[in-house]
């Protein structure tokens, strides 16, 4: 249990308190002048609070009387700088005048308050001030910088704050610029909210970025320049609400649309940026144990054991007594908390910089963070090497015995927690995560901000990691601008010196130069007044939307919040998406504006340019532009845009892909047009996680059910070597205690039995259990102890839980040894120092470790030479381990066999080494660590000169990393379908290439060309013609050689990618991905399709005309970002094949049957305006132009959304029919112009023939038209069909009643005596048999002469 801080003891002779309630000292402060006044009633209160507390005690502090003595001895001449200096002929000096330590208001006199940088007990003259001149100004102008200073010894209005001291000489509102940041305190300075957010509009950008962009297409254009013309009396030519009301109720559902998505995205946003983190909130520390005015059973506040320190005296330091009574009765004075602090939980667009976090496993990191303390979980795995009392045993010797004391950090930093031997704190029950250097670790997943499945190793800087909680408003940060590089950060920390609280004489200068010059200790207070700092680099920080991987609490202050964190400044701004169809209307359009004005201009040109005496030629031009805008439907733009919220329906609802969610309702038609997928590959078409698929021993391959031989082979080799011993529960055994695990000097010399083999099997899997970076962890799972392992790469756990699965598990692990238990039998059978491990590297493609058993509980502080056996394992990549191990004829040919089968081979061996190689070894291996020059390569030398050569093959193995469901199918069809896939991925180079082949992204056979560390030109064109002879390989790159072919080849390198079938780029940062996609799009003009899970997606996605997200487990960025949200990527599928399909041609067909409907009535007007002798008369007027396009035509036609020419089945079976779409077939010019040709001439025989049957003007003519024209458009409907809905039989025949219902209402326009007659229905009969019949028997012959696609596999 934490000890609380220490209490007052009324009766106690020894303890003698602080306070100062009636001295002359106060009474002068008050006699200072008008700076001071404004304190008088605080003072006064403060007196009576202390007055009480006297009389409660009944002690008069010696220091009250000493300082008065002192004042009576002629203080009170001298100024308060000057108090206690040279009084008498002893040349004793004091050393000045510090804040009273029973004073809580004390600090309420100063009129500026630093920003948390000093707490309320911080001394008014720091002890630096002992050494310098006897003058007041000489005092403060060499201390402003160091200390805050009361108002009336400050020589401004405010004193100057160590804060202010590092943001001087920039702007004070430069957010951007760099910082200084206070730990645990507010900011100076303002900076941007810690809120995600991937809405396109503001409240204020919503009206300008959408009305610009709808009328930047021509249509809208045209139609609202159509609707001010209806403003101009001579132009009028109906009803202003007949054009004006179609328009604005276009451009309010366009509107509506884009503000219901956008608030959707805000809504998700709100719940991203409501998830709740605790924060630690200080307040400033009690002065007495007791915390006045709070309960102490309140749970909310955190009390920590001080640790009580002594000031370190110097041979010539002589304290006054003053000094010697505070520190008797107050032992913990120097040790009380600089503040206290509680936990509170907020939500996280509320988290500023300077708040300090507190994380735990699996938690997201919502802000750039830098690490201060980390400390593992109340279920921390128990050392073994520990008796029972906790206290480490000795045998392992080296192993806990030269650990550095842990209450002194690195570099004698002194630290303000006690510490026990075994690493744990009075940080509740919790244990600091940390070996015995003082060094905490973390681990962090980044694969959702860099792609990178690998953990990442974090530590806690040394100044931090055993610094006391409440001592961290302490500290300040002193970082960077805001960068985008991930890898990179330099900054600082320094922690300032800690308030005083209690008078202490300097030495005199004479003295402190005499204990200076013999080398003495100098005094405490002068070590504390430099403020101590360390440097930080990436290592020390956890950047925004990473995920804390290990068993640990993490505490962490916030450097970088909102736009100003790696990820949002690797992610491009959000851009509103328009589809290709949009853009293909728009050129249509154009063409039949081109049309409408050529027959607006003929028609005045046959009439005669002469003006008439009631319009001019111009006037009449504009009126036929008007009368013909019916050939540019306004209904256009709500046809489609109502067909994308059907559209949006059917994804959503459709059981086949679950979750699935549309964030982007104005582009479902791209899904059926892209060429072009590029995907990540973590959490998008891999797990993420890793399974030891396959292992090989030479001459025996075991994989699946053949694993349970390996298991019994490990059963009987580990459980018979202890038989014979006593203690089974602590004994451990060396690897000569097994005849089976001593090298075999020819292993192919002889035919190998099944004991033999047995025994190499036994071999690889002790090697696998001992060669890693793995520790293991105990976590609570429903009241359930379960063991995890935690390590930078998965890889390594999968290996380890592999070896667990088989009887070997690891219990135990540290820098110093590791503990090997046996599954069957729950017993402790393998104990091994740790004497050198060579961690693994993207160059050395290789691990290894120096290891030294240890026999049964002998002491292992003997030498090395009476221990056990030193061995020396490696494992790594078959390309560098060939020419390690010693010769073989099957490494080779089984490594190529498991490369085949996607599978990360991984060639494990080993080497016995003596005491006196190890001795060279590590003598060569030190004095190469040592040098200056050539570092790395020294090292690397000594480990390949003395171990790296004739290593014994164990065996290989195969690790594979798990594929999404569906993964391998998913992408086949998308191939078939016409779709070149591209993987751009973070991760390192052989890990892609085994995913690629694993996932069939890289066909059986298929030459795959690498280029990867290309930093030349030269070199870079080699590959460039190489590729050109070999346009059927696939292309593997990493990030630098693609950023050096962007730069000076990005032209000829991007012609040559997009023609190969797959290309897999490495190493790519968020922004390289989101360049190739722009790249692509440019230089194809083709759709592009990315898909992604991570933070680091988020670029690539907002970028492509289609983004699709995936819902990820540690995240959803991906998926708030993105267009279209799926759960898996085999959803992908279905949302390409078949909705991306149906969307498209539907709309294609709906768009080009509203051009029809609207061009038709344009032809009927246009003959009868050559039959009115040219005058720009309108045929249809009011209600009949605007019936025509809503209630008689409108749901007919609309209907064609729900039109389908195969099922589902077929378009998955036949994805060559996906490949049709891409060449822009179903909506094209030749497509457009047959409908205008036959739009024509319906619409000629149609009006020319009710012309010639009835008269050429009134009302029986119109009513004979307009039947006939409303009645075509019904059954051409139902001619484009294929196949038939309920909804599309209802919408035909209601309609059709609806019309023949509401003839009865039209006798304004109508005659309708001569409708009810029999010679109205055989005109109208007559007129459709004409109109109908030639472009249907057209049709029929080209369809038997040429089937289409869909036809051919339905087998009609």
């Amino acid at each position: 249990m934490p000890s609380s801080p220490s209490y007052h003891q009324p009766n106690a002779s020894d303890s003698l308190e602080d306070s100062d309630s009636e001295s002359d000292l106060e009474i002068e402060l008050q006699e200072l002048g008008p700076s001071t006044t404004s304190s008088q009633q605080r003072l006064r209160r403060s007196r009576e609070e202390r007055r009480t507390e006297q009389e409660r005690r009944g002690q008069i502090p010696l220091r009250n009387l000493r300082m008065g003595g002192l004042r009576g001895l002629g203080g009170r001449r001298k100024g308060y700088g000057e108090l206690g200096i040279a009084h008498g002929d002893n040349g004793e000096d004091m050393h000045g005048l510090l804040y009273d330590a029973e004073d809580p208001d004390a600090t309420a006199r100063d009129s500026g308050a630093s920003l948390g940088n000093f707490e309320d007990d911080a001394p008014l003259l720091h002890p630096l001030a002992a050494g310098r001149k006897r003058g007041q100004e000489s005092v403060i102008s060499r201390l402003g910088s160091r200390m805050r200073l009361p108002s009336f010894l400050s020589t401004s209005s405010r004193p100057t704050t160590p804060t202010e001291v590092h943001q001087s000489g920039r702007e004070e509102d430069d957010s951007t610029a760099t910082r200084t940041v206070i730990v645990g305190q507010a900011q100076t300075l303002r900076f941007p909210a810690n809120a995600v957010s991937n809405a396109k509009y503001t409240p204020w950008s919503f009206l300008p970025i959408t009305l610009y962009t709808e009328f930047s297409f021509f249509f809208n254009l045209y139609f609202l320049m159509v609707a001010l013309s209806q403003i101009i009396p001579p132009l009028r030519v109906g009803y202003l609400s007949t054009y004006i009301a179609p328009l604005a109720f276009v451009v309010s559902v366009v509107l509506g649309k884009e503000a219901l998505d956008d608030i959707a995205r805000r809504r998700r946003d709100a719940e991203a940026n409501s998830e709740g983190y605790t924060v630690l909130r200080f307040e400033s520390a009690p002065e007495r144990g007791v915390r006045m005015g709070r309960s102490g059973s309140q749970s909310t506040r955190v009390s920590k054991r001080r640790a009580r320190r002594g000031w370190d005296m110097g041979p010539g330091e002589r304290l006054s007594e003053i000094q010697e009574v505070d520190e008797m009765g107050n032992p913990g004075t120097t040790g009380r908390p600089t503040a206290s602090y509680f936990e509170t939980v907020i939500r996280s667009r509320d988290i500023k910089v300077g708040d300090v976090l507190k994380l735990g496993k699996d938690q997201r990191v919502p802000a750039d963070v830098i690490i201060l303390k980390s400390y593992t979980n109340d279920s921390a795995i128990p050392n073994p090497y520990q008796g029972g009392d906790g206290s480490p045993t000795e045998e392992l010797g080296g192993i806990n015995g030269d650990l550095v004391n842990p209450t002194l950090g690195p570099a004698g930093i002194p630290t303000d927690t006690e510490v026990g031997r075994t690493g744990e704190t009075s940080l509740g029950n919790s244990t600091l995560s940390a070996d015995g250097d003082g060094i905490s670790e973390s681990f962090i997943r980044t694969d959702q901000l860099d792609g990178e499945t690998d953990w990442k190793l974090r530590l806690a800087s040394p100044l931090t990691q055993f610094l006391e909680t409440g001592e961290f408003t302490r500290l300040q940060i002193i970082a960077g601008k805001p960068d985008k590089k991930v890898n990179e950060f330099v900054g600082t920390i320094e922690l300032l010196p800690k308030p005083l609280r209690s008078c202490s004489l300097r030495v005199n200068r004479g003295e402190r130069r005499a204990s200076q010059d013999d080398g003495s200790q100098a005094p405490r207070g002068e070590e504390e007044v430099a403020p101590k700092s360390t440097p930080l680099t990436v290592d020390n920080t956890a950047w925004a939307n990473t995920v804390i991987a290990s068993n640990c609490t993490t505490l962490a202050v916030v450097a970088y919040t909102g736009s100003q964190t790696r990820q949002a400044l690797s992610t491009s701004s959000s851009r509103s998406k328009v589809g290709l169809l949009e853009y293909e209307i728009n050129s249509l359009t154009k063409i039949l504006f081109a049309l409408t004005l050529t027959i607006s201009v003929t028609l005045v040109a046959l009439k005669g340019i002469e003006s008439t005496s009631s319009r001019k030629w111009y006037v009449s031009i504009m009126r036929f532009l008007v009368l013909f805008s019916t050939i540019i439907p306004i209904s256009l733009r709500v046809n489609l845009d109502m067909g994308k919220t059907v559209y949006a329906w059917f994804i959503e609802r459709d059981n086949g892909i679950k979750g699935t969610v549309v964030r982007t309702s104005t582009i479902p038609e791209e899904l059926g047009r892209v060429e072009y997928l590029l995907s990540d590959k973590t959490g998008t078409l891999t797990q993420n996680e890793m399974d030891l698929r396959k292992i090989h021993v030479g001459t025996v391959s075991y994989a699946g059910e053949a694993m349970d031989e390996v298991s019994s082979y490990v059963r009987q080799g580990f459980s018979t070597s202890l038989s014979g011993v006593n203690q089974p529960t602590v004994s451990t055994t060396s690897a000569s205690a097994y005849p089976t695990l001593s090298a075999t000097n020819n292993p192919s010399a002889h035919v190998r039995t099944r004991r033999e083999i047995g025994s190499r099997v036994r071999d690889v899997v002790l090697a696998l259990a001992l060669c890693h970076n793995v520790t293991p962890t105990l976590e609570d799972d429903h009241g359930k102890s379960i063991t995890t392992y935690q390590a930078s790469s998965p890889d390594e756990i999968a290996i380890v839980k592999w070896t667990e699965s088989v009887g070997l598990r690891l219990v135990h692990r540290d820098r110093k040894g590791m503990t090997l238990q046996s599954v069957g039998t729950g017993l402790v059978i393998i104990r091994v120092r740790i004497l050198d491990v060579f961690p693994f590297t993207s160059e050395g493609k290789r691990m290894g470790v120096i290891i030294q058993f240890v026999e049964g509980l002998e002491s292992s502080t003997s030498p090395i030479e009476e221990a056990g056996e030193i061995w020396f394992y490696q494992k790594g990549a078959d390309t560098v381990m060939t020419s390690i191990v010693a010769a073989n004829d099957w490494l080779d040919e089984e490594t190529a066999n498991m490369a085949r089968e996607g599978l990360r081979t991984l060639v494990v061996g080993r080497k016995k080494l003596s005491p006196q190689q190890y001795r060279e070894f590590a003598s060569s291996y030190k004095q190469a660590s040592l040098s200056l020059v050539g570092r790395d390569a020294g090292m690397a030398k000594a480990v390949a000169q003395c171990l790296e050569c004739d290593l014994e093959l164990l065996g290989v193995t195969g690790v594979e990393d798990k594929l999404q469901k569906d993964v391998k199918p998913s992408l086949e069809l998308l191939r078939n379908a016409g779709i070149k896939i591209w993987m751009l991925t973070g991760d390192k180079v052989e890990t892609a290439r085994c995913v690629a082949v694993s996932a069939k992204l890289v066909a059986r056979g298929q030459y795959v060309h690498t280029i990867a560390k290309l930093k030349r030109k030269d070199l870079a064109e080699d590959s460039l013609n190489f590729l050109r002879s070999k346009t059927d390989a696939c292309l593997l790159i990493d990030g630098e050689s693609l950023s050096l072919f962007l730069t000076h080849y990005r032209d000829s390198f991007i012609s040559l990618a997009v023609l190969l079938p797959a290309v897999i780029a490495c190493r790519c940062s968020p922004i390289q991905k989101a360049d190739i996609a722009k790249l692509i799009r440019a230089y194809t003009k083709k759709r592009i399709c990315c898909i992604g899970d991570g933070g680091n997606d988020v670029s690539m996605i907002q970028v492509a005309d289609v983004g699709v997200g995936i819902v990820g487990k540690e995240g959803r960025q991906a998926s708030l970002a993105a267009d279209f949200s799926i759960n898996q990527f085999c959803h992908l599928t279905k949302l390409l094949v078949w909705h991306g399909r149906n969307s498209y041609k539907r709309s294609a067909k709906l768009a080009q049957f509203v051009i029809h409907r609207g061009l038709i009535i344009s032809v009927c007007q246009t003959m009868f305006s050559i039959a009115s002798r040219f005058e720009p008369i309108a045929l249809y007027k009011n209600w009949l132009l605007v019936g025509y396009a809503t209630v008689y035509t409108m749901l007919p036609v609309f209907s064609l959304v729900l039109d389908k020419d195969v099922d589902e089945g077929l378009a998955n079976l036949y994805p060559e029919l996906y490949k049709e779409l891409t060449e822009g077939r179903s909506l094209s010019y030749r497509t457009f112009f047959v409908w205008v040709f036959v739009s024509i001439y319906q619409g000629g025989m149609i009006q020319g023939l009710s012309q010639i049957l009835v008269d050429v003007q009134g009302p029986r003519m119109v009513s004979v038209s307009f039947t006939a024209l409303v009645i075509n458009e019904l059954i051409m409907v139902a001619l484009e069909i294929t196949t038939w809905h309920p909804v599309m039989v209802f919408t035909l025949v209601g309609t059709a009643l609806l019309y023949l219902g509401t003839i009865p209402f039209l006798g304004g326009y109508f005659d309708l005596a001569f409708i009810i007659t029999v010679g109205f229905w055989w005109r109208v009969l007559a007129i459709l048999a004409i109109s109908l019949v030639p472009p249907y028997a057209v049709k029929l012959i080209r369809r038997t002469l040429k089937p289409p696609s869909y036809r051919k596999v339905r087998g009609i």
